[in-house]
């Protein structure tokens, strides 16, 4: 699907016009809500960092970039926005988006650490040829949500706060960083 179709689904969702699992949950419609406002702050705010600009407007030939993610995934929220910005840059660049819970998703083939863990970026070339992937944080946040896992004594609801608040601080400029340096070894 493409982006805009992506980002309807969030207003389709809160409007209770999609109640199939797990949007039959009212935390996970919460969740939506939440991830709705966060990438609506980073499409508004957020800046792509110049050296990853000259580094996307460089690319001279096909880049098919596919995004697998879903609404209700908060680490997407945070990323998502940029990565569309940065896709928008250059005209080669074409941009899909893929749910990762629908029939026909890629997910399967991009486990991280033997989960499904979104988002994952995937940029193949004009022939379909994986050139490398992305996700599902960048590495800080990886680190650190990996960290929580075995940390018992932090509650759920205070590692979720830690990592928002390590997005909030970082601004999107991990994943930009991240994203211009597999670009430039890899592309």
């Amino acid at each position: 699907m493409n982006l805009t179709t992506y980002e309807k689904q969030f207003q389709d969702i809160l409007e209770g016009n999609n109640k199939s699992y797990p949007y039959d949950s009212d935390d996970y419609v919460t969740y939506v809500k939440l991830n709705q406002a966060r990438m609506n702050r980073w499409n508004k705010r957020g800046e792509i960092l110049p050296a990853l600009a000259e580094t996307i407007k460089n690319i001279d030939h096909p880049l098919n970039w596919i995004l697998i993610t879903e609404p209700w995934c908060g680490d997407a929220a945070h990323s998502h926005a940029f990565i569309a910005k940065a896709a928008q840059l250059n005209p080669k660049i074409s941009l899909s988006i893929q749910n990762r819970d629908a029939l026909g998703s890629e997910i399967d083939k991009y486990l991280t650490n033997g989960g499904k863990s979104i988002p994952i970026l995937v940029v193949r070339d004009e022939e379909g040829k994986d050139l490398f992937r992305w996700g599902p944080r960048p590495k800080e946040a990886q680190e650190m949500a990996m960290s929580q896992k075995k940390d018992t004594s932090m509650s759920a609801e205070d590692k979720k706060r830690a990592l928002q608040g390590w997005y909030n601080k970082d601004k999107g400029t991990a994943i930009q960083e991240e994203l211009n340096e597999l670009l430039k070894n890899k592309v």
